[in-house]
């Protein structure tokens, strides 16, 4: 469990939040009265009596507050493939109140204080949880042409913005290094969560014919330059998904064994027990 304690001079609501959980987590956010905080769709998990619910149409910053803003900032969500609508929870009454977010897989929610990071946050498509009301969430476009194509999250990654906090989540176990001015770490494209905006981010070639044929590992891995912080994690969505479906029976109900001439035998053996 985490407490954060309170920050001054924000623009941003200033939140209290707790994570609770090791491998399925979520966070709790402890909101003062008129206090909001703004949440991907599906993130919710539960809230004390007293908060208001409000569907917003944009980026969920206080900056769209004109027609244009508003379909500018739903543009930017298009683009990086979510909704066109962001979830908004206010604290309406007097006294304390507490809302819930989860995380949608196992992993852990990493909490970011933009603040801190010269109020800008750059992060996989797919990593925003939630975050205090007047964080913006944006779209940041790859200037790099072999970044974009290669780079395994495309030319659009997503940004957080403004001077308040913000939760991530990510796959498995996270890990965090903080590269000292051009030292260099090399990634898997898939385990980046997201880096500072001081990080230099490319792409490079795995290089070798064996590697690149019979390496596995595809032919490309990230570099990512310093000075900044850099958050990797241990197991990307897509290959827990690819895994699963490899795992699934395929049509007609039939498991990987039963083809085999033990068949079910081979299961017990494998300690693959399909009920």
């Amino acid at each position: 469990m985490e407490q954060l304690s309170n920050y001054s001079n924000r623009d941003a609501h200033e939140i209290d939040y707790r994570i609770y959980g090791e491998e399925m987590q979520y966070v709790e956010i402890e909101l003062d009265p008129q206090e909001g905080v703004i949440a991907e769709s599906g993130s919710f998990m539960m809230m004390d009596d007293g908060i208001k619910m409000d569907t917003i149409f944009g980026d969920g910053s206080q900056k769209d507050t004109g027609f244009l803003g508003k379909i500018l900032g739903a543009g930017k969500r298009i683009l990086t493939g979510e909704s066109l609508f962001m979830t908004a929870f206010y604290n309406d009454l007097t006294g304390k109140r507490n809302v819930s977010f989860a995380s949608p897989y196992p992993g852990k929610i990493i909490p970011i204080d933009l603040q801190e990071y010269g109020g800008k946050f750059i992060c996989q498509k797919d990593a925003f949880l939630c975050a205090a009301k007047g964080v913006s969430v944006g779209i940041e476009f790859s200037k790099k042409l072999g970044r974009g194509l290669f780079g395994g999250e495309g030319f659009i990654m997503q940004k957080l913005e403004g001077d308040g906090m913000a939760f991530v989540h990510a796959g498995g176990t996270t890990a965090v290094k903080t590269l000292a001015a051009g030292e260099t770490l090399r990634v898997d494209t898939g385990c980046i969560i997201g880096f500072t905006q001081s990080v230099d981010y490319d792409i490079e070639f795995v290089g070798g014919i064996k590697n690149s044929i019979f390496g596995g590992e595809g032919l490309f891995f990230a570099r990512l330059q310093g000075p900044g912080k850099v958050y990797i994690q241990s197991l990307p969505f897509s290959r827990l998904a690819g895994r699963v479906l490899a795992s699934a029976p395929r049509s007609g109900g039939n498991s990987k064994g039963e083809g085999s001439i033990l068949g079910g035998i081979g299961d017990l053996l494998d300690g693959d027990n399909r009920f």
